[in-house]
């Protein structure tokens, strides 16, 4: 049988590349044959994660053949997925996410929770299957679960979350405020990448009706910093509207240290952006959101319930 591809969504965070790593680990104790892929390049947080642990990234696929069987990790919305994903066989999806535009023709597995991390959920999967987590899997969740929820602060970290990191800090021996912090920061510099790049390297296309937008996030210690680089960041962002025929892009700065964000906001729907936070764009095109980090609770929600 051809090995199963294991992936999460495009432009991978670290929650989308560490449980595909799992979530193949897991699978493979139940004599299934797998494989980890990954939909984009690995961001510089990643990269601290897998050199720390001195293992090799996934394989990089662009696209999967007809019937090509797939199971999901940390996504299940198409616009996000690897292109063919509609006409592979999807066997399972773990998830944290909203569910859309999900069909199968055949039954699968599938589990949702509203987690702060689609690790927690694996971690959970572990316990209950008597599986022993060892070291690297430990670190590979630990990490997952202290990006996805910014170490515990995010407000979309739940008890479960937090009770899956003490137990991790005691399997893999590391303390997520000191680990946890270098990993953040690693991923914070952005002093390589390109405008494009930068816009890219967490970005995620949502619909609502016939409105088609992306929001992109990265993660500063330095808010100031990156919004230097507003113009080139803005041609960037109106190419990929072009490209995409996008209504929108929203581009979210998010400070790690203070938990607080600030967006850029164009498109011909911009107004989206000042209707869900009622608030007004300056004269950049931007506005400051206190107390928000996060996109899943705290932004694309508000955006989808107004496009609609």
């Amino acid at each position: 049988m051809d090995k199963i591809l294991i992936f999460g969504h495009k432009n991978p965070d670290t929650d989308s590349i560490c449980s595909s790593i799992i979530m193949e680990n897991l699978v493979k104790k139940f004599n299934v044959n797998a494989k980890a892929v990954r939909l984009g390049n690995i961001n510089k947080e990643t990269e601290y994660v897998l050199k720390y642990l001195k293992i090799e990234a996934p394989e990089l696929i662009e696209k999967v053949e007809e019937g090509q069987n797939v199971i999901l990790v940390d996504h299940n919305e198409s616009a996000q997925s690897v292109d063919g994903r509609d006409e592979a066989k999807v066997l399972a999806v773990v998830d944290h996410h909203r569910i859309a535009d999900f069909k199968t023709i055949e039954p699968l597995y599938y589990l949702a929770k509203p987690y702060g991390c689609t690790a927690t959920i694996l971690f959970e999967q572990y316990k209950q299957n008597g599986i022993e987590i060892d070291k690297t899997i430990g670190t590979l969740m630990l990490s997952a679960i202290i990006s996805d929820t910014l170490l515990l602060k995010s407000p979309t970290c739940t008890e479960k979350d937090k009770e899956a990191v003490k137990e991790l800090e005691n399997i893999t021996g590391l303390k997520s405020s000191e680990y946890g912090l270098e990993m953040l920061k690693a991923g914070t510099d952005l002093s390589t990448y390109s405008s494009t790049e930068v816009i890219n390297l967490d970005a995620k296309e949502f619909t609502a009706d016939t409105k088609k937008f992306v929001v992109a996030q990265v993660n500063t210690a330095d808010i100031d910093d990156v919004f230097s680089r507003r113009e080139e960041l803005e041609f960037a962002m109106e190419k990929e509207i072009s490209d995409k025929k996008l209504n929108l892009f929203v581009f979210v700065i998010t400070d790690i240290i203070n938990t607080n964000s600030k967006i850029i906001a164009l498109g011909s729907d911009k107004s989206i952006v000042e209707k869900a936070f009622n608030k007004k764009l300056d004269e950049f095109d931007s506005m400051m959101l206190e107390g928000v980090v996060s996109r899943k609770k705290q932004i694309a929600p508000q955006l989808l319930e107004v496009a609609k």
